[in-house]
């Protein structure tokens, strides 16, 4: 009792000094344009947020600050950082703060942030106040409450806050594994599902968002919240793919299949654009012909990239390839004039997934069939989990070099399949080779099927047709202090050209991972009419005085 009320003296005492510093903020509506970011602090904090709990922590200090308005991006300029940063020990402490910003005539604006794989501020809570959400893992009471595998029922309940490796290693401890991926594991579950999670398995399984059954969400009004299909569906729905908009996933139950043991990992090459969209569309089932159906489902896994110019150096030459064989390649990208294409793949067996004798079965029908350059076939046997995490290795490397934390001006479409040539010509063999900018990282390009997608999610997608692509033009910059910013410029006017190209070329594209500077942007391009009215009624729904993720900056003040 006395450690109890020792904690409660503890926390009363943090939430006073938080109060003083929220109450001495005045904003200028002036310094933020149109977007009015900051929200209106009156004279002091209410008493719903002096009562937040007793494990709850609330710093202020500059470092924390500082911290919680980094992002992956790495750059945002002169970002207003949050008034204060929450390290909740439960959902009850979310739950708390967002009721009390609810209850104010001028709510603070909250942001639950992860590992901050966004960009330009998206995390952050201008002069509010940032969730810590990976502290619900490290302060909760066990961390089997945070993260545990049902068996008997096929699903593990992560918490919001757990890493998809986290999920990988528990999942496979009982040998099961969850069914889609995204390509990085080293992200928290509620990030992902706040926006899709896709990966090569999407094209069979769908998005992460696709396969959840379940979840706990803290809504922007501070209720808490268990929703499924069967329950709440609408929250349920508009969580998924809601970009933080609607509540705070605190729980996730993700189905379970049994798990496969190992992967055959296989890269071929590919001259032109046509015959490795043809292939990929002829591995994921999309309009096969009559008598070419003999690779059709023969492939787990199935993405693709483009290879040029100091991409060859810069993502080839790695442990995948001996040092002949990256010769080979930058060779063969130079007879066809610099431009190469990758199609990558994996073939799950062991465990659950069929015998070593039947992926032998499976890989010599693909090399026999598939249309890639004879003798730029690679193929590699590594166990499942060294598949998964097969990008986490490329991070060690870039942060071993100091090139991990640098600015990364990254573009992601998806694309309807018609225009996906126009698309490649314009870009891949045009704008990227006018315009070397000496920038490294890799390009990828793969299909999709629009029917594994959940069209009552809030996730935009291509719905015209019946399959659709993903680009990821995945470059990063040096950092500025070592060029004046200059290769960033000149990146992010390239993806400029490139939405540009696409505008001109009447090829309705949609950003995946998404930013527009103001709420014009995300109505007009981003959701269009019909996809808006809906994101808008269900704000006005579970967040009406746009408490949650103003760094989005899709909703900056209360609706009417």
């Amino acid at each position: 009792m006395v450690a109890i009320h020792r904690a409660r003296e503890m926390i009363i005492a943090a939430l006073f000094v938080l109060n003083c510093v929220l109450s001495t903020i005045r904003a200028d509506p002036s310094a933020y344009g149109d977007h009015a970011l900051a929200w209106r602090p009156v004279s002091s904090l209410p008493d719903e947020l002096r009562d937040l709990g007793v494990r709850a922590l609330i710093r202020h200090d500059a470092e924390a600050t500082a911290r919680a308005s980094a992002d992956f991006g790495n750059m945002s300029v002169d970002v207003d950082v949050p008034a204060a940063v929450l390290y909740p020990s439960s959902p009850d402490d979310i739950a708390a703060l967002l009721h009390a910003s609810s209850a104010r005539p001028s709510p603070f604006p909250v942001s639950a942030r992860g590992c901050g794989h966004s960009i330009r501020g998206q995390a952050s809570a201008a002069r509010g106040v940032v969730v810590d959400m990976p502290s619900l893992g490290r302060l909760a009471a066990g961390p089997a409450t945070r993260l545990s595998v049902s068996v008997e029922g096929r699903y593990i309940d992560a918490g919001g806050e757990q890493l998809w490796v986290d999920v990988l290693h528990a999942s496979l401890a009982h040998g099961l594994t969850p069914r889609s991926w995204t390509d990085y594991l080293h992200l928290t579950v509620g990030g992902t599902l706040s926006n899709a999670g896709i990966s090569g398995q999407a094209f069979r399984h769908g998005p992460q968002l696709s396969n959840v059954q379940e979840l706990d969400v803290i809504t922007g009004l501070g209720e808490k919240v268990t929703c499924s299909k069967e329950k709440d569906r609408d929250l349920f729905d508009a969580v998924l793919g809601g970009l933080g908009q609607f509540g705070v996933i605190t729980r996730a139950r993700i189905p379970l299949v049994p798990a496969p043991a190992r992967a055959r990992w296989v890269r071929l090459l590919y001259t032109d654009a046509a015959a490795l969209t043809k292939d990929q569309e002829r591995l994921i089932d999309v309009d096969v012909e009559i008598g070419t159906g003999a690779v059709s489902g023969l492939m787990d896994y199935v993405e693709g990239s483009v290879l040029a110019d100091q991409g060859l150096a810069g993502s080839w030459r790695s442990s995948f390839f001996s040092a002949a064989d990256a010769a080979r390649v930058a060779a063969l990208a130079k007879e066809t004039g610099g431009v190469l294409y990758c199609l990558e793949g994996a073939l799950y067996y062991g465990g659950a997934a069929g015998s070593e004798r039947d992926v032998d079965k499976r890989l010599d029908v693909l090399l026999r069939e598939l249309r890639y350059e004879r003798g730029f076939g690679f193929v590699q046997d590594v166990s499942y989990s060294e598949f998964l995490e097969r990008v986490r290795d490329g991070e060690l490397k870039l942060r071993a070099a100091g090139l991990w934390e640098v600015p990364h001006p990254w573009l992601n479409l998806f694309l309807p399949r018609s225009r996906v040539l126009d698309f490649a010509a314009g870009v891949f063999h045009g704008i990227l080779r006018r315009g070397t900018t000496g920038a490294m990282g890799p390009v990828l390009i793969y299909p999709m099927n629009r029917n594994r997608w959940d069209g009552e999610a809030s996730a935009v997608f291509p719905e015209e047709e019946e399959l659709f692509y993903t680009v990821g033009i995945l470059r990063s910059s040096v950092p500025a202090s070592s060029d004046g910013g200059q290769q960033l410029r000149l990146l992010e006017e390239q993806n400029e050209e490139i939405m540009r190209f696409c505008e001109e070329a009447e090829i309705e594209c949609v950003q995946y991972l998404p930013y527009y500077a103001g709420q014009s942007g995300w109505e007009k391009k981003h959701f269009g009419p019909n996809r808006w009215a809906r994101f808008v009624e269900r704000k006005r729904k579970y967040d009406p005085k746009a408490i949650l993720s103003r760094g989005q900056r899709i909703f900056t003040s209360p609706l009417a």
